[in-house]
């Protein structure tokens, strides 16, 4: 692993480039959405989950995107207050755009989660917005895949990569790839392609490389591929047979810590935001990676995203009741 990666990101201070968006929780758990009575609300967004899993972790982060000019986009920036994240580049977006919502069940069988992404406002983030950061200042810029799949997001997220390597920062890009956003598989794989090529941490599961690889069965080699040509590391995540990690000069094999899951949602975000916050406190590459996974497990076991993600203490009690990760044979 890059000594000057790894003291880039001691700074612990991240621009984090994506949407907040409001989530809705069918409560009690358990309960279908096409049940309920009641729902339970959070803070969502991939982007602003990465930003809260940071700052629960000791970190700190600010958050680049554009929220719907209404009483949901104010609940975004009421959250992102609560949750300690600088919003000096979030910015309001009138007209007919609205928040990215999604309605989600806390329960494994049958999960349903239906996503509201029609006018979303934060595809309206510009190259005016981008260019207003101070990149400089912070450590690394984090972003998600789904920044890329409409204009003017697409522009401003690479002209913001632009601006970011002019000022010596790291990429950290998580694919998250979601057909919903894109119009065409084509057009998202090649986008995804451009993007991968040029950043430093590369974070997604087996299918999503195996989408940018265009072939599912092929993956794991684009991952490689990845980290020895212009990556310093790619994580491949493969679900409960956990993940190979792998850079310049090694694979790391992992595992998962088993644990009665209570919904598949939220798991990316915290294992980004665990395994950065881990990076930016010295650990050691592995252990990041299991802090990561770590951090993964806890928010599937308890209800919401961003209330779900662990604080430092949090974490602990969790690996300190656990014995260790399993990898399946």
């Amino acid at each position: 692993m890059s000594v000057t990666l790894q003291q880039q990101l001691a700074q612990n201070n991240f621009v984090v480039v994506g949407r907040a968006g409001m989530d809705f929780y069918a409560d009690p758990p358990g309960t279908k959405t096409e049940d309920a009575v009641n729902f339970f609300t959070s803070l969502g967004g991939s982007s602003a989950n990465i930003c809260v899993a940071i700052c629960k972790q000791g970190g700190n982060a600010s958050l680049v995107t554009r929220v719907s000019d209404d009483a949901i986009g104010r609940y975004c920036l009421n959250q992102l207050d609560h949750y300690g994240i600088d919003r000096t580049h979030v910015h309001a977006e009138g007209g007919e755009y609205r928040n990215s919502l999604a309605v989600v069940e806390s329960r494994m069988e049958d999960h349903q989660s239906v996503i509201y992404r029609n006018g979303a406002a934060d595809f309206q983030m510009n190259i005016e917005d981008v260019e207003a950061v101070d990149y400089a200042s912070f450590a690394a810029l984090i972003t998600t895949g789904t920044v890329l799949a409409a204009e003017p997001s697409r522009s401003a997220a690479f002209r913001a990569f632009e601006l970011a390597k002019e000022a010596g920062l790291p990429l950290i890009f998580d694919v998250d790839y979601r057909p919903y956003s894109w119009v065409s598989a084509e057009d998202a794989a090649q986008t995804y392609s451009r993007a991968a090529a040029l950043c430093d941490i590369i974070i997604g599961n087996d299918v999503e490389f195996g989408f940018v690889a265009g072939d599912y069965d092929n993956g794991l080699n684009k991952a490689r591929e990845l980290a020895h040509s212009s990556a310093s590391i790619v994580i491949y995540k493969m679900g409960e047979l956990g993940a190979v990690t792998i850079t310049p000069d090694e694979e790391i094999r992992t595992g998962i810590y088993p644990v009665e899951a209570l919904k598949p949602t939220g798991a990316g975000d915290s294992f980004m935001g665990g395994f950065i916050a881990s990076m930016a406190n010295g650990y050691p590459l592995k252990e990041c990676i299991m802090r990561g996974s770590a951090c993964a497990s806890i928010v599937v076991a308890n209800v919401g995203c961003a209330p779900a993600m662990p604080t430092v203490n949090e974490l602990e009690a969790f690996l300190s009741s656990h014995a260790g990760a399993t990898i399946p044979e």
